[in-house]
C-alpha cells in the first residue's frame, strides 16, 4: 500500500453539519449552517463552533453572545445547505425555508422547531485562530423534540436520520456498528 503526503489541510471527517441560529433583539433571526462545531467538555457542558468574520451572522453572536446549535436531519438537508450559501443579510431564511422559531429556555434567540435536539448556547471566549472565530459556548439548556420519545421517557436521537457532512457532501447516518465499550464487554 503506498501513500501520499499532501499540504496541511481540514480533512477529518466526517462532520456534523449544524444550523446556527441567532438573533439580534428587535430584528430577525437568522440561520448559518456550520460544519466547524464540536463537544469541548462534558462539565460544564460547553461546545464550540467556528465562524468566519465577514459571515452576517458573526457580528451577531459576537454582539447578543448567544446561539443554538439545530441538528440536522435528513429532512433538513436542503434548508442546511441554502443557510449556509445565501446571507442573511439578502434574505430571511426562516421565511424562505419555511421554518419555525421556537423559543428556548435560558438564551433570548430562537431554535429551529423542526430540529430534533436543539442545544441553547451563551458564549465564554471568542479566539480568533485564522480564517475562522472560534466562540466557546456553555449549553444553558437542551430541547426535544417529543416525537422520537418512547413511552418510558427515552429520547432517541439515532431514528431521526441525522446528517453528516462529508469532504462536501451530505449522508445520513448508516448502519449502527456497535455502542460504547462494546470492545471490551464480556461475552456470554
Amino acid at each position: 500500500m503506498s501513500r501520499q503526503t499532501w499540504k496541511p489541510g481540514n480533512m477529518l471527517y466526517p462532520l456534523p453539519a449544524v444550523m446556527v441560529s441567532c438573533q439580534r433583539p428587535g430584528e430577525k433571526p437568522n440561520i448559518l449552517t456550520v460544519a466547524w462545531a464540536g463537544t469541548v467538555c462534558s462539565d460544564p457542558a460547553m461546545i464550540s463552533i467556528s465562524v468566519r468574520p465577514e459571515r452576517y451572522s458573526y457580528d451577531i453572536i459576537k454582539e447578543t453572545g448567544e446561539f443554538a446549535v439545530n441538528l440536522v436531519t435528513k429532512d433538513l438537508t436542503f434548508a442546511a445547505d441554502y443557510c449556509g450559501v445565501k446571507s442573511g443579510r439578502d434574505v430571511d431564511k426562516f421565511r424562505e425555508m419555511k421554518l419555525t422559531p421556537v423559543s428556548l429556555d435560558g438564551v433570548a434567540v430562537p431554535g429551529i422547531n423542526e430540529s430534533p435536539l436543539i442545544l441553547a448556547c451563551r458564549v465564554t471566549d471568542e479566539k480568533p485562530l485564522g480564517t475562522h472565530h472560534m466562540f466557546l459556548a456553555e449549553v444553558v439548556s437542551v430541547s426535544v423534540n417529543e416525537e422520537y420519545m418512547d413511552e418510558t421517557g427515552k429520547f432517541h436521537l439515532n431514528d431521526t436520520e441525522l446528517m453528516a457532512y462529508s469532504h462536501g457532501e451530505y449522508f445520513t447516518l448508516g448502519k449502527k456498528l456497535g455502542k460504547f465499550g462494546y470492545s471490551v464487554k464480556k461475552r456470554k
